[in-house]
């Protein structure tokens, strides 16, 4: 029923910046916090960043503080995060999450994933 889909993704060079959309369906966007979680090569999945259901929230891990920007429209059920100062380690699949809260989201207590999309930094 839920459909995430995840777009936005690419190749860029370190120190460059990308906008990740995350368009959903099939749920009452409004009453979910929203958030981002990627995955690296060989690595376990970490949380990214956080939007409650009105966007009054924002959370993010340490490492993205200062650098990544979650935000929210309700209106076109979609979820953004904007990246910048991009850095290698920051390659990764990206993936839109669903959660009834942030904080449940936080935690990795997620309802919905998309597929994911793909960010490539190069040094």
């Amino acid at each position: 029923q839920v459909q995430l889909v995840e777009s936005g993704g690419g190749l860029v060079q370190a120190g460059g910046s990308l906008r990740l959309s995350c368009a959903a369906s099939g749920l009452t966007f409004s009453s979910y916090a929203m958030g981002w979680f990627r995955q690296a090569p060989g690595k376990e999945r970490e949380f990214v960043a956080a939007i409650s259901w009105t966007g009054a929230g924002t959370y993010y891990a340490d490492s993205m503080k200062g650098r990544f920007t979650i935000s929210r429209d309700n209106a076109k059920n979609t979820v953004y995060l904007q990246m910048s100062s991009l850095k290698p380690e920051d390659t990764a699949v990206y993936y839109c999450v669903t959660s009834r809260f942030s904080s449940r989201l936080r935690v990795g207590d997620t309802d919905d994933w998309g597929q994911g999309t793909q960010v490539t930094v190069s040094s």
